[in-house]
């Protein structure tokens, strides 16, 4: 989840500064209570897919149940209006790509070790 989060909020979100979604487009009352940060990429759904893709490589069962949270925070951020559907696609792109960075890092650190 580290590795997700400052992937996506240390590196690309300030190499692509994109605006939130206008608030026109959201038809609720918590489209005021939105982040003035950059909205590309998706850090929330770049977290939980990295904690559910770890958990899914050690346990695949339990990797299975923790990706329902983490697709109904990528749903929620779209609905609430903090992200479009590219944002969160690419957020959970991230997180796969940060978790298997994770779980491939002792092998390649062995390789290049030895």
């Amino acid at each position: 989840m580290a590795v997700a989060e400052v992937a996506s909020n240390c590196v690309l979100k300030q190499i692509w500064h994109r605006r939130r979604p206008p608030k026109e487009w959201i038809s609720h009352e918590e489209v005021d209570d939105r982040p003035d940060s950059s909205s590309f990429p998706s850090g929330h759904t770049a977290a939980g897919v990295a904690f559910s893709a770890s958990v899914a490589a050690v346990w695949p069962w339990a990797g299975a149940v923790c990706a329902v949270p983490a697709v109904m925070v990528a749903v929620e951020r779209v609905h609430t209006g903090a992200h479009y559907p590219s944002d969160v696609a690419v957020g959970a792109a991230t997180g796969l790509a940060a978790a298997t960075l994770v779980h491939r890092a002792p092998r390649l650190a062995r390789r290049l070790l030895l």
